[in-house]
């Protein structure tokens, strides 16, 4: 029987990091980032589709996105650690202003070329890994602890809110003001969270038990840090967790939709064939808007390895639906339990790194969950070209059940809970 004198676990707060004042105006001034990010690649993608109609083009669009989170993550955790997170935010807010700034200039003197393109997509890839890393750093010093879970949830809510309006937004400005004076307008979004980073009272200097800096090594960091947490089987299970659910499935199944689409039966650019792309983003934000109105889900490593599973499932499903109703309903199961998952794994990662090591902790992370993205389009749409895209998602998402499973063998045997 419980001793009734013992201190009792405080109930589940609704929305609690949006209880913390930085964290409000953190929250509204990344989606507002996040949304900015998206137009670019609205008006963007579409000034290379009219340039230059290249394939070649828009696959290294993709990579030059992913590829900087692989090879350069965990320096950009390191640099976090060592420096103050919200000086190295800004820089990441500078480059995205800098390559919005010059897709205007460019397109608008009507002299852009090939190379400026690919120049501009890899500044534009740098000042995301300079972002999210410290990022993450930041939100722990904001709220620390206890609400960091429901911080981790509502940043990748204000993700998908950006990447929802972005679209939108994107479209009317395009309208609006035109390709080129659209893209100069653009970079003006990001100033607000330059502008609160500057004098927000977070950071090294504001922590009550300062964290000793060490410097950072490059790719020594990457050796150094897999050591440091190789004994910790939550750390090292939801790095992989992230890592596999990323090269097996990731996003690659996005571009090959209409593909879906018209093997459902939708294939035209109709609100049908829109719903099926939205549907994942919808559910994420159900997930989060209902996990965090109850506070429910508490971060353990056998509730993120289930919601993973379930996933997988959901994923399954859907590359083997031939029914547009179930494929609509299993694809906002896999936006819910995508956000459910991921956020429980990064939470718990940033709990048990160590306080002297967490931004490095928090690269590896990144580079696994979004690095490794790189490659996803390689297991669902090389192999779909072979077997069929519905295969091809199909056994990947079988595939990465089987590793989530021998992670749970590995994961839950002697874990320690936070």
């Amino acid at each position: 029987m419980q001793d009734p004198s013992a201190p009792q676990a405080a109930p589940p707060r609704s929305f609690a990091a949006l209880r913390h004042p930085g964290f409000r105006a953190y929250f509204f001034a990344a989606a507002a980032a996040m949304m900015a990010d998206s137009i670019e690649h609205v008006i963007s993608y579409w000034i290379m589709f009219q340039k230059f109609q290249s394939p070649a083009l828009g696959g290294f669009a993709m990579l030059s996105h992913w590829l900087p989170f692989l090879f350069f993550a965990v320096y950009s955790g390191a640099l976090a650690d060592r420096f103050d997170p919200r000086r190295i935010i800004q820089l990441g807010m500078l480059l995205f202003m800098a390559a919005s700034l010059g897709w205007g200039v460019l397109f608008l003197t009507d002299a852009l070329e090939m190379w400026h393109a690919m120049a501009l997509l890899v500044v534009h890839g740098f000042a995301g890994v300079l972002w999210h890393p410290s990022a993450q750093l930041l939100i722990h010093d904001i709220v620390g602890r206890t609400h960091l879970q429901s911080a981790v949830r509502l940043s990748v809510m204000s993700r998908w809110l950006g990447l929802l309006f972005g679209p939108v937004v994107g479209g009317a400005i395009l309208l609006a003001f035109g390709p080129a004076y659209g893209l100069l307008v653009n970079a003006l979004i990001y100033l607000p969270l330059i502008i609160w980073l500057w004098k927000a009272p977070y950071g090294p200097r504001f922590r009550k038990e300062p964290v000793p800096a060490r410097p950072a090594r490059g790719w020594a960091d990457i050796v150094s840090t897999l050591r440091e947490i190789a004994a910790n089987r939550t750390i090292v299970s939801m790095i992989l967790l992230a890592s596999g659910a990323s090269l097996f499935v990731g996003n690659g199944y996005q571009p090959q939709m209409p593909q879906f689409a018209h093997d459902l039966g939708h294939g035209d650019a109709e609100l049908s064939y829109t719903a099926l792309l939205a549907a994942d983003a919808a559910g994420a934000l159900v997930a989060g808007i209902a996990l965090e109105s109850r506070g429910l889900l508490r971060a353990s490593p056998r509730t993120a390895l289930l919601l993973a599973m379930l996933w997988c499932c959901a994923i399954g499903g859907f590359a083997a639906s031939t029914s547009y109703a179930l494929a609509l309903a299993l694809l906002f199961a896999t936006g819910f339990f995508e956000l459910s998952f991921n956020t429980m794994a990064q939470t718990l990662v940033q709990l048990q790194a160590p306080a002297h090591i967490r931004g490095r902790v928090i690269g590896l992370y990144q580079m696994g969950a979004l690095g490794m993205r790189a490659f996803s389009g390689v297991t669902i749409g090389v192999a779909g070209g072979l077997i069929g895209v519905h295969w091809s998602l199909a056994l990947s998402a079988m595939a990465l059940l089987a590793v989530i499973l021998c992670l749970s063998a590995f994961t839950l045997r002697g874990v320690r809970f936070p």
